[in-house]
């Protein structure tokens, strides 16, 4: 590590310099292009700053205590050197992590899915109940959220829904969503009271532009429909929805949200790229399918990444065995705190790899 380090100031010194030449401030794409390096650096060179000053004190702290010339002085250094060697340790952890191979999705907006799983009517009641807290969540972080297609039931579930949520680190905070959330509360059709268990499966994809995956129009099979909704009622007359099946994977994709042909097209793209990008991308790393958990798995009631027990009033994540008594909050998006603790601990699990 101690190497890399000093590699990272070597190069930070130098674009710091760069920055400072007047013919790279003369040629602006170029200097904006040194600049967003530079600020890559910045984080991990003012933590490694901050551990060299704390060993340099603790250099002179132990010069103290070896001399044992004055007693008292020597008392008073140990317990600063004791003080001094927690500060290392911790500045040391927060280096590691800021050293970890970042994910390249991290600050892509995200496409979630949303599917009615084991459960029937209950399912997709929940479904709604999920797409909910996720638009309520993306409010509370001041991003932007879209329907790009949905398929509903007849009490106002969701069978099938797919929506966007656009901002700077999406993906980051809402990547460990994807898997299977069951849900254990009453339904509003049950007299007995009796407590049902349904699932839902959610899929969070990172939005992918034209470079990062390429689609060849041949692989291509597109069929246009009249959009319906829920009970078979038509949106309208029109062929305007959208489904396109890349036959190489046989993925498909549906968009009847919108009453343009052409916008469903276009939304139906932006969602067959996002899932092929993953596609691929899990083939050809394994490692990273697997850290990613982007399996979602069948929507059987056993497996489960969540359970949210309404009459307990409580929501656990069952990777990192966290139990919050908070459900009515998180589910209208007050999720932070679970979402920090998932980011912890998958950074504490890379931290452990590593080592």
């Amino acid at each position: 590590m101690t190497e890399k380090l000093a590699a990272m100031e070597a190069r930070y010194n130098e674009l710091t310099a760069m920055l400072a030449d007047p013919a790279v401030l003369a040629d602006r794409a170029k200097w904006q292009s040194l600049a967003v390096e530079h600020s890559e650096y910045e984080p991990v060179m003012e933590l490694y700053g901050r551990c060299k000053k704390v060993r340099e004190d603790l250099a002179g702290c132990m010069e103290i205590i070896k001399s044992g010339e004055d007693k008292e002085l020597v008392e008073i250094a140990k317990a600063e050197a004791a003080q001094l060697e927690e500060q290392e340790k911790e500045l040391e952890e927060q280096i590691k992590v800021q050293l970890l191979p970042a994910d390249p999705d991290d600050n892509k907006n995200v496409i979630i899915e949303i599917r009615a799983g084991a459960g029937g009517e209950e399912a997709g009641l929940f479904g709604a109940v999920l797409q909910r807290m996720y638009m309520r969540f993306a409010e509370r972080m001041r991003w932007k959220s879209e329907q790009l297609s949905v398929n509903e039931t007849d009490l106002g579930g969701i069978k099938e829904s797919v929506f966007t949520i656009t901002g700077k680190g999406a993906f980051s905070r809402l990547k460990y969503e994807s898997g299977v959330h069951r849900v254990q509360r009453v339904p509003q059709t049950e007299s007995q009271g009796r407590i049902h268990t349904s699932t839902v499966t959610v899929a969070v994809l990172p939005e992918v532009k034209d470079v990062d995956v390429e689609i060849n129009e041949k692989d291509l099979k597109i069929d246009y429909y009249r959009s319906s909704g829920a009970g078979g009622q038509h949106v309208n007359k029109t062929e305007s929805a959208v489904r396109i099946t890349h036959i190489p994977t046989g993925i498909v994709v549906e968009c009847q949200n919108e009453r343009s042909q052409i916008k469903n097209r276009e939304s139906a793209m932006q969602v067959l790229k996002a899932r092929l990008y993953d596609h691929y991308r899990s083939l050809q790393e394994s490692e990273y399918a697997q850290n990613r958990r982007m399996q979602v798995g069948t929507g059987d009631r056993s497996e489960r990444i969540r359970t949210y027990n309404y009459p307990q009033g409580r929501v656990t994540d069952h990777r990192i065995g966290m139990t919050l008594y908070s459900l009515d909050a998180f589910l209208d998006g007050d999720i932070d705190e679970m979402t920090e603790a998932l980011i912890e601990a998958d950074r504490s699990a890379k931290l452990k790899s590593e080592n």
